[in-house]
């Protein structure tokens, strides 16, 4: 049976971007999985069944670390000699993709969820240009998990069209729709949830799930709720998430609000999501940028509209009208004048909450993108 080895920055990507790729990939080849934070990763090896290897990556650019992980990955990948390594997240790539070429492993993935460059300047813009061409040149065939993605790729010239490739309708890992079903929290549960929330039986609930960081939108998400909730009073902002200040801090007031303001809820991180969807009337998501959102395709599996900006990804799986709401980057006041007439005219939408989650059935069902991608192994494997 052919190697297979898996990598991401850190754990989380595997446990929640990647979600059971490995268990259902290890009925194919002998995989691996290769991340930091050796507790968690162990942990996550365990659950998928797989071996791991830790390799202590950052998410900030640390020249003398990256090096240092670097030659520890040439070495493992000498020792085990994959077919295949698969590369995600920008560190994981660039480390992953160069360790790759050097022990040359015949086959070399890398798939683009994300550019965080797309909000950088100067000096460090540069620099994150070189290591994404970089990145893209040492790979095989390069993934972008959306076809916007792919545009921008084009675009700033990081690679030739013909190394990059959407699988199927976009995504990293498509979505168990039976998993993220309505179906899945009965009433009784809804009700206990909110009630456990403070959140009463005609309170409108938008709702936000991700990391609690400035270039996910959350100054502006609070911001227009703030406004918005001195005029209205059944209205309370569910927010679902982590922070990271140390690498994309939010503004003092925005932290203010979350702690003080009685009417946003935050739960924190959380395993299962569904329930808080489940009770949501819309699910706001103004990220200034993104791969192709999973959260999304969970909200509208659990028939939940979504008022996301116009960013690529987010613009290829909302219709404009139809099963939610597209408004610009960085724009409060445009965000705030959209939740309110979601607020006022619950009928605004013309799709209703079984025909979304239909559409995310009909193009994004994880075992239908687990079969392409398998597909594309086997062809990339008879080429070399």
């Amino acid at each position: 049976m052919q190697k297979l080895i898996r990598i991401t920055t850190v754990p989380l990507s595997l446990e929640k971007l990647l979600e059971n790729q490995a268990r259902f990939f290890s009925q194919y080849f002998e995989v691996t999985l290769v991340s930091s934070q050796k507790k968690e990763l162990k942990q996550i090896g365990i659950n998928q069944g797989a071996p791991v290897f830790f390799l202590p990556l950052t998410r900030k650019i640390t020249p003398f670390q990256d090096l240092k992980c670097l030659v520890q990955l040439v070495r493992f990948l000498r020792q085990e000699k994959p077919h295949y390594v698969h590369s995600h997240t920008p560190k994981a790539g660039i480390i992953g993709m160069l360790a790759a070429f050097i022990a040359r492993v015949p086959v070399r993935m890398h798939t683009v969820a994300g550019l965080p460059l797309m909000e950088a300047t100067g000096f460090k813009r540069i620099l994150l240009n070189w290591v994404e061409k970089l990145t893209y040149m040492c790979a095989t065939k390069v993934y972008p998990n959306s076809k916007g993605m792919q545009e921008i790729i084009l675009q700033n010239k990081f690679c030739s069209p013909q190394k990059l490739k959407v699988i199927g309708s976009g995504s990293s890992n498509g979505i168990d729709t039976s998993y993220f079903d309505p179906k899945q929290v009965s009433s009784a549960q809804q009700v206990e949830l909110k009630n456990k929330l403070s959140i009463g039986p005609k309170d409108f609930v938008f709702c936000f799930a991700g990391r609690l960081v400035r270039n996910k939108g959350i100054n502006e998400l609070i911001d227009a709720f703030v406004q918005i909730s001195k005029k209205h009073s059944n209205l309370k902002l569910l927010i679902v998430g982590h922070t990271e200040a140390d690498l994309d801090p939010l503004l003092p007031e925005t932290l203010h609000n979350i702690e003080f303001n009685e009417r946003i809820i935050e739960v924190g991180f959380q395993k299962d999501i569904r329930p808080y969807l489940a009770i949501a009337d819309v699910f706001t998501f103004p990220s200034y940028r993104e791969g192709f959102p999973n959260v999304i395709l969970q909200a509208n599996a659990m028939g939940v509209p979504c008022i996301v900006s116009d960013i690529n990804g987010c613009n290829e799986l909302i219709r404009q009208g139809d099963n939610g709401l597209i408004i610009p980057v960085k724009n409060s006041l445009i965000l705030k004048q959209q939740m309110e007439l979601l607020l006022e005219n619950p009928n605004h939408l013309k799709a209703s909450n079984s025909e979304t989650r239909n559409f995310i059935k009909s193009k994004f069902e994880r075992e239908v993108f687990w079969e392409l991608l398998l597909k594309e192994y086997k062809t990339l494997g008879k080429n070399v």
